[in-house]
């Protein structure tokens, strides 16, 4: 079974678990075994982890884009950015649906839910070089980034400016220590993740 397929698997049994046990009927389908109460679930019941990106691609993705957004709020008001004639199908968080400082408060979450992804076993660099995610330095620097979006987190419930210039470069540090550490290496690509 695929991934996503056992995914979809555990919610189905999940909701028919939730149903059933708030008084509802609910039948499981007949090609499925019984749905296991939300009580006895175990962590061999939960899907297991599994990096599908690259590191490049997840820094691409995920990191790099919400950094832009907390950079982004410096020096400028998120709440002066209009949003798009059709928000929810805006390409700028800024000016999506969730724009304004609720896309700063998002994009600083999703810096510190990153910092998860960054520590899945089996993740390699562009290179091809495992992840070092055992290493005591890549655990700390992983930390910094999760520290520094939650710090940025809180910046933009204030929203100010000043806080998140501060954030920001609590931001930047986090992402430099890892470069400086794992990317920026003589030999370039190559070298990456030493």
């Amino acid at each position: 079974m695929r991934p996503h397929r056992k995914l979809l698997s555990f919610l189905v049994c999940a909701c028919l678990t939730a149903l059933s046990s708030s008084g509802v009927p609910a039948r499981a389908p007949s090609s499925r075994p019984p749905a296991t109460p939300a009580s006895e679930t175990t962590m061999t019941d939960v899907p297991h982890l599994q990096a599908s990106a690259n590191l490049a691609q997840l820094m691409q993705a995920i990191i790099f884009p919400n950094s832009n957004v907390i950079f982004f709020a410096q020096d400028k008001n998120p709440a002066d950015v209009k949003h798009a004639e059709k928000a929810s199908l805006s390409t700028d968080p800024l000016a999506g649906t969730f724009g304004g400082w609720a896309a700063v408060e998002n994009s600083s979450l999703a810096l510190a839910e990153a910092a998860n992804l960054l520590t899945i076993p089996g993740r390699v660099c562009s290179n091809g070089r495992t992840v070092p995610v055992n290493d005591t330095d890549w655990l700390k620097f992983v930390q910094g980034l999760r520290a520094a979006g939650l710090t940025s987190y809180q910046a933009a419930q204030s929203k100010s400016n000043d806080q998140m210039l501060e954030a920001a470069d609590a931001v930047m540090t986090a992402c430099s220590n890892c470069h400086n550490r794992y990317r920026d290496k003589p030999g370039g690509l190559a070298g990456r993740c030493r």
